[in-house]
């Protein structure tokens, strides 16, 4: 399995789901009861601990390495506990899981997503972005974070979706402007490499700022562009920005799902195989955009499945 073993082969779980709309904002009417069930926020936690000790159970046995937890509102944070909901992980819960996965041989990467998109889980925090309050919570819960994983090779800050065409469904929408964003995210990077930790970000940025992205984001950030369609054309300004980053010397970790069809993972993988220089790609991440749930398992075990499938697949080439 040459092609597979030196690669992070990683999946994005959520333990908390409040990412998208406000609790009181227009639910999206798209047809699909994903969407108009769980991308409101919600006061009590949408997590099922025997469904995570199912997937995990998956994960190891299709040799998933890697798993980035998005926490949310889902840990009872010491410095702010007013951020936790009904239901909410004590530490002392979610370190349990995390020693688990580590003896399943699965490193736990945390991810904490400060995009004004996708920061609904910071509840009041979420209107007063930019502000000394805002990133005295932000700092703090970076801090708190990192000492609760054992200081993790990487913590991932999202930073993805910020424009209002992504929150046009929200009562307050939210958008910093090009100084201002990178003014925060350098903030919160510095309040991660402090502490030893590599900044891992979300690179949607450069589809539509292409040369401002390229001017001012640094190398040392792992990067993560992300396409969920089932066509992989280089001139497709979303699977392009593969090879820009591959091209302009960034490391990253192209991020496939099973959100749209289940055949996105296998084409990512296959499309970065062969236009990307593998020094750079340090692995790829599946994702589900489902919450960790009964009602929907069978979506993420799909996406495990998918994974093993397609490291099969290299392994026997």
């Amino acid at each position: 399995m040459q092609k597979t073993d030196n690669k992070m082969w990683a999946y994005l779980i959520h333990v908390g789901y409040n990412m998208w709309l406000e609790k009181d904002a227009k639910q999206r009417l798209l047809g699909d009861g994903y969407v108009e069930d769980y991308c409101t926020a919600s006061d009590t936690l949408r997590f099922d601990k025997d469904v995570w000790d199912l997937l995990t159970v998956n994960m190891q046995e299709a040799g998933i390495n890697t798993l980035v937890i998005d926490l949310g509102e889902g840990i009872q944070y010491d410095s702010h506990p007013e951020i936790a909901v009904e239901g909410s992980l004590s530490k002392n819960e979610f370190s349990d899981m995390l020693n688990d996965l580590r003896k399943k041989g699965i490193t736990p990467i945390p991810k904490l997503n400060f995009s004004t998109c996708h920061d609904e889980w910071m509840g009041k925090y979420s209107r007063l972005v930019s502000t000394d309050e805002y990133y005295k919570a932000c700092y703090d819960l970076i801090k708190e974070v990192i000492e609760l994983f054992d200081n993790p090779e990487l913590f991932h800050l999202g930073m993805d979706e910020e424009t209002y065409r992504h929150q046009t469904k929200n009562r307050l929408a939210v958008i910093r402007n090009s100084d201002l964003w990178w003014n925060d995210l350098f903030f919160l990077a510095k309040a991660v490499t402090e502490s030893g930790v590599r900044p891992w970000v979300w690179s949607d940025r450069i589809w539509n700022h292409e040369q401002d992205f390229l001017e001012n984001m640094p190398k040392e950030f792992l990067q993560s562009n992300w396409y969920y369609g089932g066509g992989f054309k280089r001139s497709e300004t979303y699977v392009g920005a593969y090879n820009l980053l591959d091209e302009n010397g960034y490391e990253h970790v192209p991020t496939g799902s099973n959100w749209g069809n289940q055949w996105n993972f296998e084409g990512t993988v296959n499309y970065c195989y062969e236009t990307c220089n593998q020094e750079l790609i340090k692995g790829f991440m599946q994702s589900v955009w489902r919450p960790t749930l009964r009602d929907v398992k069978y979506r993420h075990l799909e996406a495990v499945d998918i994974v093993r499938k397609v490291r099969n697949d290299l392994a026997n080439k």
